[in-house]
């Protein structure tokens, strides 16, 4: 497929006012603000919406699914903590744009997708914007056990409950966000592996993402 995306003067001004907007807003992580200053989140809209992509909005995407708002995208970022190197599980890699996030910030990320349309063309864009994650078709509420442990693993979908099995993915020390509620309304949620069987979980704002679906969820 032969993209033709351009970013000009006029799409990163946009990015650098939207960093402002996310700054006001509380995200303090100046490497999280500077992925975002980067990162051409136009490139994930049909050119039609593209006067959408700088706005602090969810968008849809397809299949059901959106592109997360630019503050809720740092918001989960900022509480992973991304450290250089760090191996990152990204359960739901939608159109992409948190994958590229969380590679700016020098993760390798293995990501998961359950939808196979978002899937395909995600595979194409990242690459041809220059990101590689490994990219992996599936039920991402049973995590990817063959690539595990992880330092990170990020949840871009609202659960009913903490899937047991993504805990026992992660290292010692690793950290896990994701949003738990019901289908309208999600606390967001970290939780630090303190030991093999022992973590410390934290619930903090309230959020609206679209459903985690699969064998450990909805």
């Amino acid at each position: 497929m032969a993209y033709k995306f351009i970013d000009n003067y006029r799409e990163q001004g946009a990015r650098k006012r939207l960093v402002e907007v996310l700054r006001k807003k509380g995200i303090e992580d100046e490497r999280v603000l500077k992925a975002i200053g980067k990162i051409p989140r136009h490139f994930f809209f049909d050119e039609t919406f593209w006067n959408q992509a700088y706005k602090d909005i969810a968008f849809p995407i397809g299949a059901g699914q959106t592109i997360s708002q630019p503050y809720t995208v740092a918001y989960q970022t900022e509480l992973l903590h991304i450290n250089k190197g760090d191996k990152v599980l990204e359960i739901g890699t939608g159109c992409g744009y948190q994958t590229c996030v969380l590679m700016e910030l020098g993760a390798n990320v293995v990501t998961i997708e359950r939808q196979e349309t978002l899937y395909e063309r995600t595979i194409q864009v990242l690459p041809y914007m220059g990101y590689k994650p490994q990219f992996f078709l599936g039920d991402g509420s049973i995590g990817k056990a063959e690539h595990a442990p992880y330092d990170k693993i990020i949840v871009t979908a609202g659960a009913p409950t903490v899937p047991e099995t993504l805990l026992k993915q992660l290292n010692i020390g690793g950290i896990l966000v994701i949003p738990v509620g019901d289908e309208q309304f999600q606390k967001m949620v970290t939780v630090l592996k303190t030991g093999e069987h022992d973590y410390e979980r934290h619930e903090l704002d309230t959020f609206r993402f679209v459903p985690l679906v699969g064998d450990r969820a909805w």
